[in-house]
C-alpha cells in the first residue's frame, strides 16, 4: 500500500515502511512494488528469513534482468542500425538514378 504526503511517497516493501521522494509518485509505486515482489519470490524459494539476504538476492536478480534487457535492446538496436545502413544504400541508389535520369 502507498500513499503521499508533503512531498513524499510511503510505500511498503517487504513489510516494511519507507517515506520516498521523487517527481513521479506512480513510478515510485510501480517500482516498490517490483522490488516488494521479487523480494518476496526470492524469499518464497529460499530458507533464509533473513531480510538484508533475501534483498540481496532480489537486487541481483533485479540486476540479471536489468541486464538481460540492456543485451536485448544492442541487439536490436544492431538490427535497426544495420537495416537503416541498408535502407540508406538503398536511398542512394534510387537518387543517384534519379539524377542521372534528369541529366
Amino acid at each position: 500500500m502507498a500513499e503521499q504526503r508533503a512531498g513524499y511517497i510511503t510505500v511498503e516493501i517487504y513489510d516494511q515502511t519507507y517515506h520516498l521522494a521523487g517527481d513521479n509518485p506512480d513510478h515510485i509505486r510501480d517500482l516498490a512494488a517490483r522490488v516488494d515482489a521479487k523480494m518476496r519470490a526470492v524469499a518464497a524459494q529460499g530458507r533464509t528469513v533473513d531480510s538484508l539476504r533475501v534483498a540481496v538476492l532480489a537486487a541481483l536478480n533485479l540486476a540479471d534482468e536489468l541486464s538481460e534487457a540492456v543485451r536485448n535492446l544492442g541487439a536490436d538496436w544492431k538490427s535497426v542500425h544495420e537495416r537503416a545502413a541498408h535502407l540508406r544504400v538503398l536511398l542512394d541508389e534510387v537518387l543517384s538514378e534519379d539524377r542521372k535520369a534528369a541529366r
